[in-house]
């Protein structure tokens, strides 16, 4: 149980005030326990935030029991398991290319784009937050972000070409405002917003979905 109240507790620390200016004793604030209870389960902060990482890619692992203190030698391809992840979603996520009429709508593409976007939401943050301590982990993070845009452009341009979401005017910032409207409600709303609010994901979804099918939709 402790390990899903430090998970929770250091991820929002390390989104909201950044890695570098989170310490151990901060998040056994937020926990509600001693520096030492942390210390118990980890051997220090740069494990604390491997684990987060692990636990994003693979949800599992947070259910697991594990040897205590968790230490750095758990995570020793976690890097190349991240890049490796995010390679293998989008590829899946492009799967339904070359849209075939009927066989993926355009109300599909939105709510895969969110479940996968909502999947990875504090490893999103956390990369973007802290993209000058974990270099190689940004590196990463921004071909999947390049590919993943040209993954929906390609999605959204077959969808106006065959008359099911109409053409803005500015057609090529409609993706980026797409992603950008799912990435709030899927992410930034839960953990980054002024005001973080606790909204249920599918609630979330919904009014993201409601907002655009019916922008672009003819």
């Amino acid at each position: 149980m402790r390990l899903k109240e430090i998970y929770k507790a250091a991820s929002r620390l390390f989104i909201q005030q950044g890695y570098s200016k989170t310490q151990i004793n901060h998040i056994a604030k937020a926990v509600g326990v001693s520096v030492g209870a942390i210390y118990l389960d980890f051997s220090g902060k740069r494990d604390i935030i491997q684990f987060i990482l692990k636990c994003v890619m693979d949800p599992a692992y947070l259910e697991a029991e594990h040897k205590r203190p968790i230490v750095q030698n758990n995570f020793s391809q976690l890097e190349e398991e991240i890049r490796n992840t995010l390679r293998e979603n989008n590829a899946k996520f492009s799967a339904h290319l070359p849209v075939v009429s009927g066989d993926y709508t355009f109300e599909e593409l939105l709510s895969d784009a969110f479940d996968l976007i909502a999947r990875y939401a504090v490893g999103i943050l956390f990369i973007e937050k802290n993209q000058f301590d974990f270099v190689k982990l940004a590196d990463y993070y921004r071909q999947y972000r390049t590919d993943f845009y040209h993954i929906m452009t390609e999605y959204c341009t077959q969808f106006m070409e065959a008359g099911i979401i109409r053409r803005p005017k500015y057609a090529q910032y409609a993706v980026t405002n797409i992603i950008e409207t799912l990435m709030w409600w899927a992410v930034d709303i839960h953990y980054n917003a002024f005001e973080i609010r606790e909204l249920p994901l599918e609630t979330a979804k919904e009014v993201a979905l409601d907002s655009l099918i019916p922008a672009y939709r003819q």
